[in-house]
């Protein structure tokens, strides 16, 4: 088996399955070489990524949670971290700023007008009978809602989300500088924000953000960018990519698209986490040997960069019974999606709320769905994802 996960190619359509199943099977802790740099172990077991998730006093999520050292990075950012990319405490006490606006109460108290983003979104095209599913349905939700959340146009909620795509897409795969480009991009836009909150401030995230103390003092200019940048950027990854994943898998299988609409809000929960499990949006994150360690009988050096493949784990048969087939009525089992420890993901009660809302409107609105042309995937080894996925189907009386 020819294992390569860094090429894009390996993801044009979607997660390599077949290359994960290999490594589950016959090396678990794998040394992955790494053209241009110093090669990392990919780790693809679910009990193994969960244990690197939870134990960051041997795993660390700095220099970064990318594969590639943050040579560019830094000389973009300086001495300053994304919050991603800090260990505890200082990740605790940044986290701290923003969890009161992602608790599931307060998800909750989000959870009306999330629906009605939802009916306005399908309104948009339930007559046309196609559309970019992508563009035009999956897509914009998180873009409204972090839209919203930060107090910003709704427009240009969307117009953020088209850098993220940019800064997510590999970089071989679009034009030289087109990824520096795009976050210089999101950087002025954030700096325009951060001038109009500072100067009018609003009952929104990003005043508050601006208002917050961290250890008795203000964010300055870049950690306040580095945040904006951050919820744009994750603010979109799961709901976009669950949902266009999750139509496809359903277009696919059509006995488990038939079981959902036949009870959907009896069985929408458990088949949400079945589709965030078998879909996995966050292919992978990064972290580094903190010291000398053994997992699963490999010696892990000091400084060795160390990779979690959440789709891997997530279809791992010690864990979950017939890991390769989507079975929306599987018994509940922790699934990894949004990862497992101190950096578990924040927006995981909102991306559930805004996935609930979503497939409500689109299944019970819309049926008899099929693609009209063949699904563009995101040219990406760290986000997976329909880039474009133009389907046809017919208005639900």
């Amino acid at each position: 088996m020819h294992i390569d996960l860094l090429n894009p190619t390996s993801f044009a359509s979607g997660q390599p399955h077949d290359q994960f199943r290999w490594l589950r099977e016959h090396a678990p802790v794998h040394w992955h070489d790494e053209p241009g740099g110093r090669g990392f172990w990919a780790v693809t077991r679910y009990d193994d990524v969960w244990t690197v998730d939870r134990d960051f006093q041997a795993y660390s999520s700095e220099p970064t949670i990318m594969i590639s050292d943050p040579a560019a990075e830094s000389s973009t950012f300086g001495r300053y971290k994304m919050m991603l990319m800090m260990d505890p405490p200082d990740h605790a006490a940044f986290r701290k700023l923003i969890r009161g606006e992602f608790t599931l109460p307060a998800a909750k108290l989000r959870e009306e007008r999330i629906k009605a983003l939802a009916r306005q979104i399908v309104d948009a095209v339930v007559d046309k009978g196609e559309c970019d599913f992508v563009e035009q349905v999956a897509g914009e939700m998180p873009s409204f809602v972090i839209a919203e959340l930060l107090g910003l146009p709704l427009d240009d909620g969307r117009e953020l989300y088209k850098l993220t795509e940019v800064i997510h897409t590999a970089p071989e795969a679009q034009p030289p500088g087109a990824v520096g480009q795009a976050v210089a991009k999101m950087f002025e836009y954030g700096s325009g924000v951060m001038a109009a909150k500072r100067a009018k401030p609003g009952d929104d995230l990003a005043s508050r953000l601006l208002a917050a103390e961290v250890d008795g003092r203000r964010l300055d200019d870049m950690e306040f960018l580095l945040f904006f940048l951050l919820l744009i950027d994750a603010g979109g990854d799961t709901t976009r990519n669950l949902l266009a994943g999750g139509l496809l898998a359903l277009i696919q299988n059509p006995d488990q698209h038939r079981w959902l609409m036949e009870d959907i809000p009896g069985r929408l929960a458990p088949a949400r986490e079945e589709l965030l499990r078998y879909v996995s949006p966050v292919i992978y994150m990064r972290r580094t040997a903190k010291h000398d360690t053994v997992l699963d009988g490999r010696n892990i050096r000091e400084g060795d960069k160390v990779v979690m493949y959440f789709g891997a784990a997530n279809r791992d048969p010690a864990h979950f019974e017939r890991p390769e087939a989507l079975d929306l009525a599987r018994p509940a089992k922790e699934h990894l999606a949004f990862g497992a420890g101190a950096h578990n993901c924040l927006g995981q009660h909102i991306a559930r709320i805004e996935i609930d809302a979503m497939l409500v409107e689109v299944l019970t609105r819309m049926k008899d769905f099929e693609l009209a042309a063949p699904v563009e995937w995101l040219a990406s080894n760290f986000i997976s994802g329909p880039k474009h996925m133009p389907i046809r189907f017919r208005r639900a009386e």
